[in-house]
């Protein structure tokens, strides 16, 4: 791991000496296309890596996700329950509208709507308030340790605009919901959308406008953005080779070397802070999309640790995954704040302890499922899937695989449309909590809680160490995440698989740092 954190140390540094450039087009493509252009409707990676180059927030990541400042000049915990944030001034949104307090007040609101993805990032907010027009209160109902990580996540709008278009709360994707803000924006970050043509392009050019072009480090020569999903490997892969795009975020494993080797190319590589792993159903009676009549097998932990023997997960990580994946038995990886090396194991491989298994828990035959799972979001999700749902039936859980685009995928295990699913888990706030208190908290007992727990996972245990985390601070807040991670080994909640690396394909004439959250910031893309 530390060789590949400073792979990515180097990637920084090459780009922060590059020479400036004239200014360029970039085509840039990736498997899938964001849902919608809503930026408080879905929590997913393929809406950021392109609203964030529209929008801000109050706080920003630097190239080694750290905070820096935002939309807000700084920030300061006043008591234990209210935080005070100083603006900048001067900004302006990209249709004209003066950024004030007023804007801020109206975006937490809006975030912390029913219609909202963004729950967790504002579930400890109580309100926000205007001081004046550019100093904004939160207040928080309890004391909050990690809040300026999560409202680095929390995107700026416009209130005038929103309220012009009927857009003051987030579009509700879950029932298809259309409305201005799902192909229209408003933000005031570097780039402004300017086409949008939903699984075909979406363009955006420069805001020569922007506030940030005056911070070191913004120091990109790109004017305009084209965005093209291209769902296929091999088309992807052949546009890059042919000049057609320049950029390419998810290049197949497959293919790194032939890339690696091409004239006028470089792949850069690290690790994402990515989880990939498997979620189950443990909480209705009956399973769906299964011949289990009046039982639920997933609620029974022997059949959880029997799915969990059954997988060999080197033969995922060799061939597979070509070696592009970091294996492991735990929540998320070790540059999240509470990552404990010793709750890091993996239940073995071992086919006939998983069938001893199924036989203890009555079902000696075994049963069939339905695996859930997306062909176009993570590294060879679909090949995974494949896979494992093989390793299955081999010891008597007959798998049937339902591999699907994103688009159709997420709202469909959203609706708890789903036994079982493949999902691959970014911590945006690089702190445990987040990943605890989205995926394994019982939901609806309070805002943000089990907003990603379609499996609908609940033990009185672990949502008591998910409140400790929410308020405590110092070894007593650890403690907590150290216990809440040895409950997840043992009560397998989910069956992780590895932690995902991420090598992104670009023309050798491209610099640009490679990020652990696998988001690119074309603010700081340099063309020569």
């Amino acid at each position: 791991m530390r060789r590949w954190l400073l792979a990515a140390a180097l990637a920084v540094a090459c780009w922060a000496v590059a020479p400036a450039a004239e200014a360029r087009t970039v085509r840039w493509s990736a498997s899938g296309d964001p849902n919608t252009m809503d930026p408080h409707s879905q929590n997913l990676g393929t809406v950021t890596m392109v609203l964030q180059q529209i929008y801000d927030p109050l706080i920003h990541r630097n190239p080694q996700l750290g905070l820096e400042p935002g939309l807000a000049l700084s920030w300061r915990q006043e008591e234990p329950t209210r935080w005070r944030f100083v603006l900048r001034q001067g900004v302006r949104f990209h249709e004209g509208e003066p950024f004030t307090a007023d804007d801020v007040v109206f975006s937490i609101t809006r975030a912390l709507a029913p219609t909202s993805n963004f729950g967790i990032f504002v579930d400890t907010i109580e309100r926000a308030v205007a001081v004046d027009d550019f100093t904004v209160d939160i207040v928080t109902k309890v004391p909050d340790p990690i809040l300026p990580n999560k409202l680095a996540s929390v995107f700026i709008m416009s209130r005038s605009w929103s309220e012009r278009h009927n857009a003051t709360r987030p579009q509700n994707t879950r029932q298809r919901e259309e409305m201005h803000t799902v192909r229209n924006t408003n933000g005031t970050g570097a780039f402004r959308l300017s086409v949008r043509e939903p699984d075909v392009r979406t363009v955006m050019v420069r805001n020569n406008e922007w506030w940030g072009w005056q911070v070191p480090g913004n120091r990109s020569n790109v004017t305009e953005i084209v965005y093209r999903p291209i769902a296929s490997d091999a088309t992807r892969v052949a546009a890059l080779l042919s000049g057609e795009v320049d950029f390419v975020l998810d290049p197949p494993l497959q293919d790194l070397n032939r890339l690696r080797n091409a004239q006028g190319l470089r792949v850069l590589e690290g690790p994402e802070v990515r989880t990939l792993f498997f979620a189950m159903d443990t909480h209705r009676d009956e399973l769906l999309y299964s011949d289990v009549r009046g039982r639920n097998p997933f609620r029974d932990l022997r059949v959880r640790q029997a799915l969990y023997h059954a997988i060999d997960i080197q033969a995922i990580h060799r061939t597979i995954m070509r070696g592009q994946s970091v294996i492991t038995g735990t929540l998320f990886p070790e540059q999240v704040n509470g990552y404990v090396r010793e709750e890091d194991v993996r239940l073995p491989y071992d086919p006939a302890r998983a069938r001893a298994l199924l036989a203890e828990a009555g079902f000696p035959n075994g049963f069939e499922i339905t695996l859930d799972c997306s062909n176009n979001r993570y590294i060879n999700d679909e090949q995974i899937c494949q896979a494992v749902a093989a390793m299955w039936t081999r010891v008597g859980v007959r798998t049937r695989l339902n591999a699907m685009p994103l688009a159709t995928f997420f709202p469909k295990i959203q609706r708890d449309d789903t036994s079982i699913y493949l999902l691959g888990w970014g911590v945006p706030t690089l702190d445990a909590l987040y990943s605890f208190q989205s995926l394994l908290a019982t939901r609806g007992t309070a805002q943000g809680d089990g907003i990603w727990n379609f499996g609908r996972y609940s033990n009185p245990r672990m949502d008591a160490l998910i409140e400790r985390m929410k308020t405590e601070t110092g070894e007593a807040r650890q403690a907590a995440i150290r216990e809440a991670l040895r409950l997840y080994r043992e009560d397998v909640p989910h069956i992780p698989l590895h932690h995902q690396m991420i090598p992104w394909a670009m023309r050798a004439n491209i610099q640009i740092p490679h990020m652990a959250n696998n988001q690119p910031y074309f603010r700081w893309m340099v063309v020569n």
